[in-house]
């Protein structure tokens, strides 16, 4: 029997349309207020004069307040826009999509949040709080929990709650590839502990190391404490990269860039470079954790977004454990499964 969505589909196409709209005009004031008509305009592909109509209804609805300083969401329009979560789920076919990319992708789950990160910042912020709910889930007792770097890792510890179990520590799962401070693992480490109130240990050594100097660090008390604390983790979370911005990041020789090139790489992920087979066709000798060592963890989480890291994501997944949980956006999804 066809669901009531089915039917309306196909008798009033129109009206889910307006509905998809509007809904995507609340939750982009939700993550940008207070925002004015024209930004707001520009980040969502709208005209202003489309935008002011729908703004107007919303007002008048008493869903957002239209104040100087710009839009802001009512305590009506935020409870509205959290019932309307699931439905809308199901009539974007995300939820269906989710199933779809879990069967391609051989995964254990899939979560997909709605828009596409390289279009509109602010769904980042749902990749992290996608993320955190999911983190949320799978803590059971002592956890240590290993994070890699960057901008997506770092939007997810902007959504971590003190909710977390008193037992869980965070760890950097590699040292830091110069890139900027707010985003290095040491940093993001140290804002999740921040916003759950619980603990955090540094790495400080560079990311990729002659042998001779990855020996010398090993003799070091404090950092191969650290280390086995890493070693230990039974949850990581982690991004995966797009291959030549990586290598840029890294500062990579002209020679292993050339290997990089030459292999066709599109993705990274803990130093290992992938071609769009899954093959491995450059390897980055760093400290902490390595890609093997993700086979012995009971919770890995990878997060990626935007339609430019489809690539990246799909060539990732065919190394990556089965039981990874990935989450991801509507962009990334779509461009997953036109592959």
């Amino acid at each position: 029997m066809e669901s009531f969505i089915d039917i309306q589909k196909r008798l009033l196409p129109d009206l889910l349309e307006v509905m998809q709209k509007r809904h995507q005009i609340l939750r982009s004031i939700r993550f940008m207020q207070p925002v004015g008509r024209r930004s707001l305009a520009q980040n969502m592909g709208l005209t202003e004069r489309v935008l002011r109509s729908e703004v107007e209804f919303l007002n008048n609805q008493d869903l957002i307040d239209i104040k100087t300083s710009g839009m802001i969401m009512t305590k009506e329009g935020i409870q509205l826009l959290e019932k309307l979560e699931s439905m809308m789920r199901e009539i974007s076919g995300i939820n269906a999509m989710e199933q779809e990319l879990k069967s391609l992708l051989n995964l254990h789950q899939i979560v997909i949040v709605p828009g596409n990160s390289d279009e509109s910042p602010w769904v980042k912020e749902e990749l992290g709080r996608a993320s955190a709910s999911s983190m949320k889930r799978r803590l059971k007792g002592n956890t240590i929990i290993a994070v890699t770097g960057g901008s997506t890792m770092a939007a997810v510890a902007e959504m971590l709650t003190p909710d977390l179990s008193d037992d869980t520590l965070f760890v950097p799962a590699r040292g830091g590839i110069g890139e900027d401070v707010k985003n290095q693992a040491n940093t993001i480490c140290a804002k999740m502990a921040e916003h759950t109130k619980t603990r955090h240990r540094v790495l400080y050594v560079p990311d990729q190391v002659s042998k001779e100097v990855y020996k010398s660090f090993l003799k070091e008390p404090m950092i191969k404490e650290v280390l086995n604390l890493i070693k230990s983790a039974n949850m990581v979370l982690h991004g995966i990269g797009d291959a030549i911005t990586m290598a840029e990041r890294r500062k990579t020789t002209d020679q292993d860039f050339e290997k990089i090139t030459d292999g066709h790489a599109v993705g990274e992920a803990f130093g290992y470079y992938f071609n769009e087979a899954g093959e491995v066709v450059h390897k980055v000798p760093t400290i902490g954790l390595q890609l093997e060592d993700l086979s012995h963890i009971e919770n890995v989480i990878a997060v990626a977004g935007g339609s430019s890291k489809a690539k990246a994501i799909r060539a990732y997944m065919k190394s990556a454990p089965p039981k990874t949980v990935l989450i991801t956006d509507e962009g990334a999804a779509r461009e997953l499964l036109k592959g």
